[in-house]
């Protein structure tokens, strides 16, 4: 395990040798400031509306009507930055023809894909920092509740943790970074619409495969994070998932090895 923290390193410097780094940066900024101003928006009509009909003091508060739906709004712009962030973890070393010289050196497949993992998980922890941004503003000029702020943003650190874990998977078993994105973008998108499935699960009358639905998506256990509950049931449901396609990525990088 001594040389995970060198290959993670190596990850973020190729990340950010990389114009792909700077863009997503870019864009993920832009998009995330353009979320907020549109549910600050909606945040100020909604205020005006309950002070018409004079409500305000009885349901409106910040956390439940504006961060909320700003961290649902990031949970799906998370959905299709990460896929770019991870598409060439392990597509590019064998585009690049450096896959051999990694899998021959003195280094094992766990160091391999902890490494991967930690530097691209490094970076989404950039993101989530930006996110944190727009929250604190609203401590100056607001009155936000701080544990369910900060709930928030663990659950979409794990959220954004777990996408890499899928993205890594999807990178290790193509030499193609297009396909690896949209196999990863594929993989998110069915979590996303889980509950979706759920709910026709539910409908048909079959009980447990809407509650295995349910709870085999991320946003169900986002959700409970940015209410402020959490709950030891949510972050093992992060650590499992993490740790299964984790398992998956690296049985992969050993099938290269031993081709």
């Amino acid at each position: 395990m001594r040389h995970v923290g060198d290959i993670a390193g190596r990850e973020l410097r190729s990340l950010f040798v990389s114009p792909v780094a700077y863009g997503v940066l870019s864009l993920f900024s832009v998009l995330a400031s353009v979320f907020f101003l549109l549910d600050l928006a909606w945040f100020h009509e909604l205020a005006g509306r309950f002070q018409q009909y004079q409500q305000y003091d009885q349901q409106l508060n910040l956390n439940e009507h504006l961060i909320a739906e700003f961290y649902g709004s990031i949970s799906v712009i998370l959905l299709f930055m990460i896929p770019a962030i991870t598409m060439g973890l392990f597509a590019a070393e064998k585009t690049n023809g450096t896959e051999e010289l990694l899998l021959t050196s003195p280094v094992t497949a766990w160091d391999i894909v902890l490494g991967k993992l930690l530097g691209a998980g490094f970076f989404v922890s950039i993101l989530i920092g930006i996110v944190g941004l727009f929250p604190g503003l609203l401590f100056i000029y607001g009155d936000p509740e701080v544990g369910r702020t900060l709930s928030g943003l663990l659950g979409l650190m794990l959220v954004g943790w777990l996408y890499v874990a899928i993205g890594a998977f999807a990178s290790s078993i193509t030499r193609s970074q297009i396909i690896a994105f949209l196999i990863s973008l594929v993989l998110l998108l069915v979590i996303l619409l889980l509950p979706a499935v759920a709910d026709l699960g539910l409908a048909a009358g079959v009980t447990w495969v809407g509650d295995l639905c349910r709870y085999l998506s991320a946003n169900a256990h986002l959700e409970e994070l940015v209410k402020g509950i959490v709950d030891t049931a949510d972050l093992a449901y992060f650590a499992v998932m993490i740790a299964c396609f984790a398992l998956m990525t690296k049985a992969s990088v050993e099938s290269a090895r031993w081709r």
